[in-house]
Protein backbone atom coordinates (compact mmCIF):
# COMPACT_ATOMS: atom_id res chain seq x y z
CA UNK A 1 0.00 0.00 0.00
CA UNK A 2 3.00 2.21 0.96
CA UNK A 3 4.24 2.26 -2.69
CA UNK A 4 0.69 3.80 -4.52
CA UNK A 5 0.67 6.56 -1.43
CA UNK A 6 2.61 10.03 -1.93
CA UNK A 7 5.17 11.12 0.59
CA UNK A 8 3.14 12.43 3.76
CA UNK A 9 3.12 16.35 3.32
CA UNK A 10 1.29 18.22 5.68
CA UNK A 11 1.87 21.57 4.54
CA UNK A 12 0.14 19.79 0.96
CA UNK A 13 -2.61 18.52 2.55
CA UNK A 14 -3.46 21.84 4.13
CA UNK A 15 -2.97 24.03 1.00
CA UNK A 16 -5.19 21.70 -1.06
CA UNK A 17 -7.88 22.56 2.03
CA UNK A 18 -7.25 26.06 1.82
CA UNK A 19 -8.00 26.17 -1.97
CA UNK A 20 -11.05 23.93 -2.09
CA UNK A 21 -12.13 26.85 0.51
CA UNK A 22 -11.12 29.57 -1.33
CA UNK A 23 -12.53 28.34 -4.22
CA UNK A 24 -16.00 27.40 -2.29
CA UNK A 25 -16.11 31.29 -1.39
CA UNK A 26 -14.81 33.08 -4.00
CA UNK A 27 -15.05 30.99 -7.32
CA UNK A 28 -11.90 32.12 -10.01
CA UNK A 29 -10.23 34.82 -9.41
CA UNK A 30 -11.76 37.74 -11.37
CA UNK A 31 -8.56 39.43 -12.59
CA UNK A 32 -5.20 37.95 -14.65
CA UNK A 33 -6.15 34.18 -14.54
CA UNK A 34 -3.31 32.63 -14.94
CA UNK A 35 -4.97 29.65 -16.85
CA UNK A 36 -6.45 32.46 -19.05
CA UNK A 37 -2.63 33.58 -19.27
CA UNK A 38 -1.65 29.97 -20.16
CA UNK A 39 -4.52 29.59 -22.86
CA UNK A 40 -3.09 32.91 -24.59
CA UNK A 41 0.52 31.72 -24.78
CA UNK A 42 -0.84 28.53 -26.00
CA UNK A 43 -2.92 29.82 -28.46
CA UNK A 44 0.03 32.49 -29.51
CA UNK A 45 1.80 29.19 -29.42
CA UNK A 46 -0.25 26.77 -32.22
CA UNK A 47 -0.58 29.31 -34.17
CA UNK A 48 3.11 28.81 -35.20
CA UNK A 49 3.32 25.35 -34.61
CA UNK A 50 0.11 24.01 -36.00
CA UNK A 51 0.50 21.20 -38.63
CA UNK A 52 -1.95 19.00 -39.57
CA UNK A 53 0.31 15.94 -38.23
CA UNK A 54 -0.91 14.03 -34.79
CA UNK A 55 3.03 13.66 -34.19
CA UNK A 56 3.13 18.05 -34.36
CA UNK A 57 0.09 17.74 -31.86
CA UNK A 58 1.86 15.84 -29.88
CA UNK A 59 4.81 17.98 -29.77
CA UNK A 60 2.98 21.04 -28.83
CA UNK A 61 1.01 19.54 -26.18
CA UNK A 62 3.99 17.65 -24.95
CA UNK A 63 5.92 21.22 -24.33
CA UNK A 64 2.94 22.93 -22.86
CA UNK A 65 2.33 20.48 -20.41
CA UNK A 66 6.26 20.05 -19.05
CA UNK A 67 6.40 23.77 -18.87
CA UNK A 68 3.24 23.72 -16.68
CA UNK A 69 4.29 20.92 -14.84
CA UNK A 70 7.64 22.00 -15.11
CA UNK A 71 6.88 25.12 -12.75
CA UNK A 72 5.11 22.82 -10.01
CA UNK A 73 8.46 21.05 -9.53
CA UNK A 74 10.37 23.95 -9.69
CA UNK A 75 8.10 25.40 -7.18
CA UNK A 76 7.75 22.32 -5.03
CA UNK A 77 11.57 22.44 -4.66
CA UNK A 78 11.59 25.47 -3.65
CA UNK A 79 9.03 25.25 -0.69
CA UNK A 80 10.64 22.25 0.89
CA UNK A 81 11.32 22.53 4.63
CA UNK A 82 9.15 25.69 4.51
CA UNK A 83 5.75 24.77 5.42
CA UNK A 84 4.14 28.01 5.84
CA UNK A 85 5.49 29.11 2.36
CA UNK A 86 4.23 25.55 0.84
CA UNK A 87 0.51 25.65 2.05
CA UNK A 88 0.38 29.64 0.87
CA UNK A 89 1.66 28.79 -2.39
CA UNK A 90 -0.07 25.07 -2.53
CA UNK A 91 -3.15 26.94 -1.87
CA UNK A 92 -2.95 29.57 -4.36
CA UNK A 93 -2.52 26.84 -7.08
CA UNK A 94 -5.44 24.73 -5.86
CA UNK A 95 -7.45 28.08 -6.18
CA UNK A 96 -6.34 29.11 -9.37
CA UNK A 97 -7.18 25.57 -10.95
CA UNK A 98 -10.37 24.63 -9.19
CA UNK A 99 -13.45 25.93 -11.29
CA UNK A 100 -16.30 23.91 -9.00
CA UNK A 101 -17.72 27.06 -7.82
CA UNK A 102 -18.00 29.26 -11.10
CA UNK A 103 -19.53 25.92 -12.62
CA UNK A 104 -21.99 26.39 -10.50
CA UNK A 105 -22.74 30.52 -10.80
CA UNK A 106 -22.73 29.77 -14.33
CA UNK A 107 -25.57 27.09 -14.46
CA UNK A 108 -27.58 28.90 -11.98
CA UNK A 109 -27.08 31.88 -14.07
CA UNK A 110 -28.42 29.89 -17.09
CA UNK A 111 -31.38 28.56 -14.59
CA UNK A 112 -32.71 31.84 -13.04
CA UNK A 113 -32.63 32.73 -17.36
CA UNK A 114 -34.49 29.67 -18.33
CA UNK A 115 -36.70 30.52 -15.50
CA UNK A 116 -37.57 34.05 -16.65
CA UNK A 117 -38.66 32.71 -19.88
CA UNK A 118 -35.52 34.42 -21.60
CA UNK A 119 -34.61 32.15 -24.30
CA UNK A 120 -32.56 34.14 -26.42
CA UNK A 121 -30.52 35.19 -22.93
CA UNK A 122 -30.29 31.72 -22.71
CA UNK A 123 -29.21 30.75 -25.70
CA UNK A 124 -26.32 33.24 -25.10
CA UNK A 125 -25.09 31.94 -21.86
CA UNK A 126 -24.73 28.69 -22.98
CA UNK A 127 -21.00 28.86 -24.47
CA UNK A 128 -19.95 29.31 -21.17
CA UNK A 129 -21.55 25.91 -20.60
CA UNK A 130 -21.21 23.51 -23.60
CA UNK A 131 -19.62 23.58 -26.95
CA UNK A 132 -22.77 22.77 -28.74
CA UNK A 133 -24.51 25.52 -31.16
CA UNK A 134 -26.97 27.20 -28.75
CA UNK A 135 -29.16 28.52 -31.91
CA UNK A 136 -32.72 27.13 -32.15
CA UNK A 137 -32.37 25.34 -28.42
CA UNK A 138 -35.40 25.61 -26.37
CA UNK A 139 -36.33 25.34 -22.57
CA UNK A 140 -35.37 21.37 -22.55
CA UNK A 141 -32.42 21.66 -24.69
CA UNK A 142 -30.92 24.09 -22.87
CA UNK A 143 -31.88 22.43 -19.51
CA UNK A 144 -30.28 19.58 -20.77
CA UNK A 145 -26.79 21.13 -21.89
CA UNK A 146 -26.29 22.83 -18.50
CA UNK A 147 -26.98 19.63 -16.66
CA UNK A 148 -24.84 17.62 -18.68
CA UNK A 149 -22.01 20.11 -18.86
CA UNK A 150 -22.36 20.35 -14.82
CA UNK A 151 -22.05 16.86 -14.65
CA UNK A 152 -18.87 16.10 -17.20
CA UNK A 153 -17.23 18.99 -15.28
CA UNK A 154 -17.66 18.52 -11.74
CA UNK A 155 -15.22 15.85 -12.92
CA UNK A 156 -12.87 18.01 -15.11
CA UNK A 157 -12.93 21.24 -13.21
CA UNK A 158 -13.39 20.25 -9.29
CA UNK A 159 -12.71 16.73 -8.81
CA UNK A 160 -9.67 15.80 -11.17
CA UNK A 161 -7.58 18.68 -9.72
CA UNK A 162 -7.85 17.77 -6.13
CA UNK A 163 -6.82 14.12 -7.58
CA UNK A 164 -3.96 15.25 -8.84
CA UNK A 165 -2.97 17.65 -6.40
CA UNK A 166 -3.19 14.53 -3.67
CA UNK A 167 -0.87 12.06 -5.71
CA UNK A 168 1.51 14.95 -7.33
CA UNK A 169 1.30 18.18 -5.12
CA UNK A 170 2.02 21.11 -7.31
CA UNK A 171 3.62 19.62 -10.40
CA UNK A 172 0.35 17.66 -10.72
CA UNK A 173 -2.27 21.02 -10.15
CA UNK A 174 -0.79 22.35 -12.50
CA UNK A 175 -0.03 19.85 -15.05
CA UNK A 176 -3.61 18.31 -14.98
CA UNK A 177 -4.97 22.28 -15.53
CA UNK A 178 -2.56 22.45 -18.53
CA UNK A 179 -4.00 19.58 -20.07
CA UNK A 180 -7.40 19.98 -19.18
CA UNK A 181 -6.71 23.76 -21.08
CA UNK A 182 -4.99 22.69 -24.08
CA UNK A 183 -8.34 19.85 -24.46
CA UNK A 184 -10.85 22.76 -24.89
CA UNK A 185 -8.77 24.55 -27.15
CA UNK A 186 -7.40 21.83 -29.60
CA UNK A 187 -9.06 18.51 -28.24
CA UNK A 188 -12.43 19.21 -30.15
CA UNK A 189 -13.02 17.11 -33.03
CA UNK A 190 -12.47 19.53 -36.32
CA UNK A 191 -10.97 19.55 -39.47
CA UNK A 192 -8.42 22.07 -38.31
CA UNK A 193 -7.87 19.91 -34.99
CA UNK A 194 -8.83 15.99 -36.14
CA UNK A 195 -5.00 14.96 -36.29
CA UNK A 196 -3.14 18.23 -34.48
CA UNK A 197 -5.70 18.00 -31.30
CA UNK A 198 -5.30 14.22 -30.72
CA UNK A 199 -2.83 14.12 -28.75
CA UNK A 200 -4.47 17.05 -26.01
CA UNK A 201 -7.91 15.08 -26.29
CA UNK A 202 -6.06 11.09 -25.42
CA UNK A 203 -4.02 13.31 -22.49
CA UNK A 204 -7.20 14.66 -21.11
CA UNK A 205 -8.98 11.06 -21.30
CA UNK A 206 -5.76 9.79 -19.23
CA UNK A 207 -5.50 12.53 -16.47
CA UNK A 208 -9.56 12.24 -16.17
CA UNK A 209 -10.00 8.55 -15.76
CA UNK A 210 -9.61 7.73 -12.68
CA UNK A 211 -11.37 11.04 -11.42
CA UNK A 212 -14.29 10.48 -13.80
CA UNK A 213 -15.05 7.12 -11.96
CA UNK A 214 -14.76 9.04 -8.16
CA UNK A 215 -17.28 11.21 -9.24
CA UNK A 216 -19.55 8.70 -10.32
CA UNK A 217 -18.54 6.80 -7.31
CA UNK A 218 -19.03 10.34 -4.91
CA UNK A 219 -21.90 11.13 -6.85
CA UNK A 220 -23.77 7.67 -5.84
CA UNK A 221 -22.44 8.78 -2.00
CA UNK A 222 -23.69 12.03 -1.77
CA UNK A 223 -27.41 11.44 -3.69
CA UNK A 224 -29.44 10.97 -0.78
CA UNK A 225 -27.57 14.59 0.57
CA UNK A 226 -29.58 16.46 -2.15
CA UNK A 227 -32.57 14.16 -1.80
CA UNK A 228 -31.55 12.11 -4.84
CA UNK A 229 -31.53 8.53 -5.15
CA UNK A 230 -28.18 6.52 -4.59
CA UNK A 231 -29.40 3.28 -6.27
CA UNK A 232 -30.92 5.49 -8.94
CA UNK A 233 -27.51 6.68 -9.59
CA UNK A 234 -25.40 3.21 -8.68
CA UNK A 235 -27.59 1.41 -11.68
CA UNK A 236 -27.72 4.25 -14.34
CA UNK A 237 -24.19 4.54 -13.94
CA UNK A 238 -23.35 0.76 -14.44
CA UNK A 239 -25.80 0.45 -16.87
CA UNK A 240 -25.28 3.78 -19.53
CA UNK A 241 -22.33 5.00 -18.24
CA UNK A 242 -19.85 3.00 -21.11
CA UNK A 243 -22.50 4.13 -23.81
CA UNK A 244 -21.23 7.38 -24.05
CA UNK A 245 -18.62 7.98 -26.93
CA UNK A 246 -16.09 9.56 -24.02
CA UNK A 247 -14.39 7.04 -22.11
CA UNK A 248 -14.94 9.63 -18.57
CA UNK A 249 -17.85 11.97 -19.24
CA UNK A 250 -20.44 9.14 -19.58
CA UNK A 251 -19.90 7.90 -16.39
CA UNK A 252 -20.56 11.57 -14.35
CA UNK A 253 -23.47 11.91 -16.43
CA UNK A 254 -25.12 8.71 -16.07
CA UNK A 255 -24.45 9.33 -12.26
CA UNK A 256 -25.76 12.33 -12.40
CA UNK A 257 -29.06 10.97 -14.18
CA UNK A 258 -29.82 8.45 -12.32
CA UNK A 259 -29.13 10.27 -8.99
CA UNK A 260 -32.04 12.79 -9.96
CA UNK A 261 -34.06 10.70 -11.83
CA UNK A 262 -33.56 12.76 -15.21
CA UNK A 263 -33.02 11.43 -18.39
CA UNK A 264 -29.87 12.83 -20.33
CA UNK A 265 -28.56 12.03 -23.97
CA UNK A 266 -30.00 12.59 -27.25
CA UNK A 267 -28.66 15.04 -30.40
CA UNK A 268 -26.11 17.58 -30.06
CA UNK A 269 -25.02 20.08 -32.64
CA UNK A 270 -21.55 21.13 -32.76
CA UNK A 271 -20.97 23.36 -35.53
CA UNK A 272 -21.46 21.40 -38.45
CA UNK A 273 -21.31 18.44 -36.85
CA UNK A 274 -24.19 16.77 -35.05
CA UNK A 275 -24.06 13.50 -32.53
CA UNK A 276 -26.49 11.30 -31.49
CA UNK A 277 -25.76 10.51 -28.24
CA UNK A 278 -26.82 7.20 -26.11
CA UNK A 279 -29.77 7.90 -23.20
CA UNK A 280 -28.62 7.94 -19.96
CA UNK A 281 -30.77 7.24 -17.34
CA UNK A 282 -34.12 6.53 -17.17
CA UNK A 283 -35.97 9.24 -15.71
CA UNK A 284 -37.29 12.57 -17.27
CA UNK A 285 -36.65 14.95 -19.80
CA UNK A 286 -34.34 17.94 -17.61
CA UNK A 287 -36.00 21.06 -16.82
CA UNK A 288 -35.09 24.70 -15.41
CA UNK A 289 -35.75 23.57 -12.26
CA UNK A 290 -33.37 20.73 -12.22
CA UNK A 291 -30.31 22.76 -12.81
CA UNK A 292 -29.98 24.04 -9.23
CA UNK A 293 -30.43 20.43 -8.21
CA UNK A 294 -27.39 19.29 -10.20
CA UNK A 295 -25.94 22.29 -8.85
CA UNK A 296 -25.92 21.06 -5.40
CA UNK A 297 -25.01 17.66 -6.07
CA UNK A 298 -22.10 18.76 -7.63
CA UNK A 299 -20.60 21.19 -5.18
CA UNK A 300 -21.25 17.94 -2.50
CA UNK A 301 -19.46 15.72 -4.50
CA UNK A 302 -16.46 18.21 -4.97
CA UNK A 303 -16.33 18.85 -1.41
CA UNK A 304 -16.40 15.49 -0.60
CA UNK A 305 -13.51 14.97 -2.84
CA UNK A 306 -11.35 17.55 -1.28
CA UNK A 307 -12.07 15.98 1.69
CA UNK A 308 -10.87 12.52 0.58
CA UNK A 309 -7.86 14.68 -1.46
CA UNK A 310 -6.77 16.32 1.63
CA UNK A 311 -6.44 13.12 3.80
CA UNK A 312 -4.91 10.91 1.22
CA UNK A 313 -2.30 13.52 1.09
CA UNK A 314 -2.02 13.98 5.10
CA UNK A 315 -1.75 10.63 5.29
CA UNK A 316 0.76 9.18 2.36
CA UNK A 317 3.80 7.19 3.57
CA UNK A 318 5.93 8.56 6.76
Amino acid sequence: MCAVLPPRDLPTAAGLALGAVADLLLADPRRRHPVAGFGRVAGALERCVWRNSRAAGAGYAALLVGAAAGLGAVLDRATRGRPATRTLVTAAAAWTVLGGTSLGRAATAMARTLDAGDLPAARTLLPTLAGRDPAGLDEAELARATVESVAENTADAAVAPLVWGAVAGLPGLLGHRAVNTLDAMVGHRSPRYARFGWAAARADDVANWLPARLTAALTVAAAPAVGGSARGAWTAWRRDGAAHPSPNAGRCEAALAGALGLRLGGRNVYGSRVEDRPVLGSGRTPAARDVPRAVRLSRAVWIAAAVLATAFRSRGRG
